[in-house]
């Protein structure tokens, strides 16, 4: 049984394919664990947005992640200045957050940013306006804006220091090659 078994564990890691998963999956959580620990040292009050976004920006090479990161950065502050606008100046009903979404599709279209910058841009703003807090709504997008960038950071760097290999597609990992 325990051959077997050996047998098994050494057929999983024989691929190329295999191998490039397990140290994209090893990158990546050490990258999460890193920025979690960088937010919390920061004393930031929701750490966990920074690995959350660490894990998105991990998926891209380098020049990918940098000019994603750019559109994600911009977005964030954006999302985290309109949140603040709105959960200041408005009551924070489902009528108020649908038209600044929508207001905030139509700021990043003017502006020219990509739907990246707007997906973080409409996430912040969310996080801000429906979440209600004891600090001002300038604090909690600040907050927003500090982890997110962080997560950024953090991922800019673990990916810089070591790149990502090609990963395959599932249905591709799963073939026989010919």
């Amino acid at each position: 049984m325990a051959a077997s078994y050996i047998e098994w564990a050494r057929g999983l890691f024989s691929s190329a394919a295999t191998r490039n998963w397990l140290t994209h999956a090893v990158r990546t959580a050490l990258a999460a664990v890193a920025s979690l620990i960088v937010a919390r040292l920061c004393r930031m009050p929701e750490a966990y947005w920074a690995p959350i976004t660490t894990i998105i920006v991990m998926q891209s090479t380098l020049g990918a992640a940098w000019a994603a990161s750019k559109q994600r950065l911009i977005g964030t502050a954006l999302g985290a200045a309109v949140g603040a606008l709105v959960a200041s100046y408005f009551d924070r009903g489902i009528i108020v957050f649908g038209v600044a979404i929508f207001a905030l599709g139509l700021i990043c279209a003017l502006l020219r940013l990509d739907q990246s910058a707007y997906r973080f841009a409409g996430v912040t703003l969310t996080i801000v306006v429906l979440i209600v807090r004891p600090q001002a709504p300038w604090v909690t997008g600040l907050h927003r804006f500090v982890e997110v960038s962080l997560g950024i950071a953090v991922a800019l760097l673990f990916t810089a220091v070591w790149p990502p290999r090609d990963l395959p597609s599932a249905k591709s990992a799963h073939q026989p090659s010919s």
